[in-house]
């Protein structure tokens, strides 16, 4: 059996002609906000709808619509309805979304209030079975039950979420710790089947204290974490004692310097003698006339002269000269 296609509708040509009288209606309605005739839309063989560009500020893209139409062949052409309506190009607002549909995590404020869709995909009836085994035995162990509890879905959806969150394994304080979150005495287990896989952080230095965290997850406040215990001051591997300094004679320097000494000890020897003589006559000569004698004179002069010669360096170490 073969359908019969519906015979094409054929517009009355009246209305597709009726151009300016479309414009005439749209500029009784929108004034000089009515632009270039754009095209004809025929709507059935008894109207058709004319568009206008607008020149109105703020509807870039929109246009003005004239519906025109006939009671029936022949007659005299009206005006249905003028309208603006956005065309292809205009700029309209976003399409409308429920508000259940937009909220998303943190918007919920402090005396805020988020109904749950009794439709919610996450949530069953807390008569049906949840297949968790873990809760069956709760609700039976505390003796209430719960109107809902997560459903399949639910769970594997708070999963996925938590996995791909700040405290799953793909993180970045994750792949920079020395060990993951299964191995740490700080990580608590949650029971049911979400304990195969995510737990409770228990240490007050990690990050993650207090949150549900991916048996992947790790931080540098693991509690098996080994680190090096090291001096915080750079340390040579070869150290110079340089408090205390030893110092040693050699041999010749000993024996130069006792040649010295026995030299200075002869020349005061000899001045003292020189002295003492120079003296002892004067004070005779003194006594007697009141004038040096001519012999302390001289045993002066010679006493200036031996020691002038003994200062005098004789080409040879000091240690010849004595010996």
């Amino acid at each position: 059996m073969t359908s019969t296609p519906a015979p094409e509708v054929v517009t009355d040509p009246a209305l597709l002609a009726a151009v300016e009288f479309a414009r005439a209606a749209a500029r009784e309605h929108a004034g000089t906000e009515v632009g270039p005739h754009v095209e004809v839309r025929a709507e059935d063989s008894v109207s058709a709808t004319h568009l206008f560009d607008a020149d109105k500020p703020g509807y870039r893209g929109w246009r003005w619509a004239v519906t025109v139409a006939i009671a029936e062949v022949g007659d005299d052409v009206t005006v249905s309805e003028v309208v603006l309506m956005p065309g292809p190009d205009a700029l309209v607002a976003p399409p409308w979304i429920p508000w259940q549909d937009r909220v998303r995590a943190g918007d919920l404020g402090v005396g805020d209030l988020l109904p749950t869709d009794p439709d919610d995909p996450r949530l069953a009836p807390a008569y049906l079975a949840s297949d968790d085994p873990e809760v069956e035995r709760l609700a039976v162990e505390v003796g209430l039950g719960r109107v809902r509890v997560l459903s399949r879905p639910g769970r594997l959806d708070a999963a996925d979420r938590w996995k791909v969150g700040e405290f799953g394994p793909g993180s970045d304080m994750a792949r920079g710790a020395p060990a993951a979150c299964g191995t740490c005495g700080f990580y608590l287990p949650v029971a049911g089947s979400l304990g195969a896989a995510f737990g409770v952080c228990g240490n007050e230095i990690s990050p993650a204290d207090g949150r549900a965290v991916h048996a992947g997850y790790g931080c540098g406040a693991h509690s098996e974490a080994d680190v090096e215990q090291i001096s915080p001051v750079l340390v040579a591997e070869l150290i110079y004692d340089d408090a205390r300094l030893d110092v040693e004679q050699h041999a010749e320097a000993g024996t130069a310097a006792d040649s010295a000494d026995d030299v200075s000890a002869d020349d005061a020897g000899a001045d003292g003698t020189a002295d003492d003589a120079g003296a002892d006559g004067s004070a005779d000569e003194a006594g007697a006339a009141g004038e040096p004698s001519d012999e302390s004179v001289d045993l002066a002069v010679a006493a200036v002269a031996q020691g002038e010669l003994a200062d005098e360096p004789s080409g040879q170490p000091e240690s010849d000269q004595h010996a």
